[in-house]
């Protein structure tokens, strides 16, 4: 698609080192970007078209320092996340808050860096990934308020930038198979398998967002699509 590296496009993938962030990453360096990945841990991919920034993305102030040199991007994907569980009378006040700021603050400050440029350029592509928990889920409210909170961001600025070629989306997924599913952080709140009998495998969100940035998506903007294996089907 592109004849030489500097011609392809440059996407900025959070959470690039494991999980989703690293599936999304993978499978956008084939299609032919350039993936600018963001993670506070180590990169896990060699590739030439990849390049890691080391970025605490609970931080806004390390969110700032890197931000000059996100400006060229003409996809975001915000894929970093954390999981903490706790019912009411039991809540974990400081894992809401990491949750609060890794999942919307930081979404707020990428974006608030990269779509104005996107928009002036006539261009550009906005996925974060959101959660089927979203929807409500017992011990989980704190993070099902977080995800629930990418959706209203989406949607109210994929009103904003629509006219200006700019598209933002949410991706959904319902249980996936990462190592998320081990943290002894999220204990005695198992997972729950979605209808088809298996967990959605990261590679499946992937192709998804692969689409979502391609010039094929450009009428789909401001949706929340489920990779749910049935979980929203009527019961």
């Amino acid at each position: 698609m592109w004849t030489d590296a500097s011609s392809r496009p440059q996407v900025v993938v959070t959470g690039s080192s494991a999980g989703i962030g690293r599936a999304i990453a993978e499978a956008l360096l084939a299609a032919g970007w350039r993936v600018t990945g963001l993670d506070i841990a180590d990169p896990s991919i060699e590739h030439a078209g990849f390049h890691h920034l080391s970025v605490n993305l609970g931080h806004g102030e390390d969110i700032a320092r890197v931000g000059p040199q996100l400006l060229a991007a003409e996809a975001l994907v915000h894929a970093a996340g954390v999981l903490r569980v706790g019912p009411l009378g039991a809540l974990d006040h400081a894992g809401g808050e990491l949750m609060w700021r890794l999942h919307v603050d930081a979404a707020t400050r990428l974006a608030d860096a990269v779509v104005p440029a996107m928009a002036a350029r006539g261009h550009g592509r906005v996925v974060f990934i959101g959660s089927r928990v979203a929807q409500g889920m017992p011990g989980r409210g704190q993070y099902a308020a977080t995800k629930a909170a990418l959706l209203a961001l989406a949607r109210s600025w994929a009103a904003e930038v629509a006219a200006q070629g700019v598209t933002v989306n949410v991706v959904s997924p319902a249980a996936t198979q990462t190592a998320m599913l081990n943290d002894p952080a999220r204990a005695g709140s198992a997972p729950r398998l979605p209808p088809i009998g298996r967990l959605i495998q990261p590679g499946e969100i992937a192709a998804l967002v692969a689409y979502l940035l391609s010039p094929q998506a450009a009428a789909i903007t401001g949706q929340d699509i489920a990779i749910c294996g049935g979980s929203s089907l009527p019961k």
